[in-house]
C-alpha cells in the first residue's frame, strides 16, 4: 500500500465511483499530499473501468468497509 497511514472507510458511499474519489481526494488533502501525489492517483484511478478505481485504492490506501 503506498500511504497504508491513509484510512477510507467506504460503509456509507454505496459502491457510487464519484464518491469513493471524493473521499479518496479528500483523505490525500487531510494527509498533506502534494497536488502532484492527487493528480497521480487520480490519473491512475479514472484510467479504467470500476475494478480499475477500486483496486487502484486497495493499491493506494488502507481500505474498510462494513455491511449494513
Amino acid at each position: 500500500i503506498k500511504y497504508p497511514h491513509i484510512k477510507i472507510k467506504l460503509d456509507d458511499s454505496d459502491g457510487n465511483a464519484f464518491m469513493i474519489l471524493g473521499k479518496c481526494f479528500r483523505a490525500m488533502r487531510r494527509n498533506h499530499c502534494s497536488k502532484e501525489e492527487i493528480n497521480d492517483f487520480k490519473e491512475k484511478a479514472t484510467s479504467g473501468n470500476y475494478a480499475n478505481l477500486f483496486q487502484t485504492c486497495m493499491k493506494y490506501f488502507d481500505i474498510s468497509w462494513t455491511n449494513k
